[in-house]
């Protein structure tokens, strides 16, 4: 027999983790190369930019646009790193918490 109140009570304890694991999330950071490792970019757990390095002989008029594109490169491979370390992060905090229901994924709730 389904327990509404044992899974109301289980929602309100994952509510609650969730909550604690996104403060923590600021402090992930994941890092993309692009140009083999002349532009960096850091992104941390709230998907924001926090730091950019770049060799110095890219820091050329001439050479904007290519700089720019490997800036865009860099930071779209550390957003997709950092997504992956948001999902395990939740995955950890949450597991066991709830029944396995098919299409729940509580890494959406994070965007």
């Amino acid at each position: 027999m389904f327990d509404f109140m044992n899974m109301m009570n289980k929602v309100k304890e994952v509510q609650a983790k969730v909550k604690e694991v996104q403060g923590r999330l600021v402090h992930l950071t994941a890092e993309g190369e692009a140009g083999a490792g002349m532009v960096k970019v850091t992104v941390n757990g709230d998907r924001k930019v926090v730091k950019i390095d770049m060799d110095e002989s890219l820091i050329t008029p001439q050479d904007k646009e290519m700089l720019s594109d490997l800036i865009v490169a860099a930071t779209n491979i550390a957003m997709e790193q950092i997504e992956g370390k948001i999902k395990e992060e939740m995955k950890s905090a949450t597991e066991g918490m709830m029944p396995n229901i098919p299409g729940m994924d509580l890494g959406g709730m994070f965007r």
